[in-house]
């Protein structure tokens, strides 16, 4: 697939944007991952990561980032020992992941909408 999007692309000045529009577009329908605090659900196969294979994952980036990465990395510290526990119930937890799910999927909308607003605006512009 990459191959073929890449022969696809061509080499003239709107190869790069054609390269970001189509990559984009097929990405789109993947799965989202989605936050949860492991001590809400009953389910260990649901913290599986399905592309790693590995049955328990966290995933989290720099917590500069995103609250939900400063969140994830403040539990890691605690269940290591290297801070004191988080003083707030797993629902508590749960109600913060599901606030970030929430606006993780608006942000994605509004992206996709604008990158869909981006092609039609390409294609009409384009012979």
């Amino acid at each position: 697939l990459q191959k073929s999007l890449s022969e696809t692309f061509g080499a003239d000045k709107y190869s790069r944007a054609r390269k970001e529009v189509l990559t984009y577009m097929f990405s789109r329908p993947m799965q989202m991952a989605l936050y949860f605090c492991t001590g809400v659900l009953d389910d260990e196969t649901l913290f599986h990561h399905y592309a790693l294979n590995v049955p328990f994952y966290t995933h989290f980036t720099s917590p500069i980032r995103r609250y939900a990465d400063i969140v994830v990395h403040r539990l890691l510290s605690a269940s290591l020992g290297a801070r004191s526990p988080i003083k707030m119930e797993k629902e508590a937890i749960q109600k913060q992941a599901d606030h970030c799910n929430d606006r993780k999927m608006a942000s994605k909308r509004v992206q996709e909408l604008s990158a869909d607003l981006f092609f039609s605006v390409f294609v009409r512009v384009r012979p």
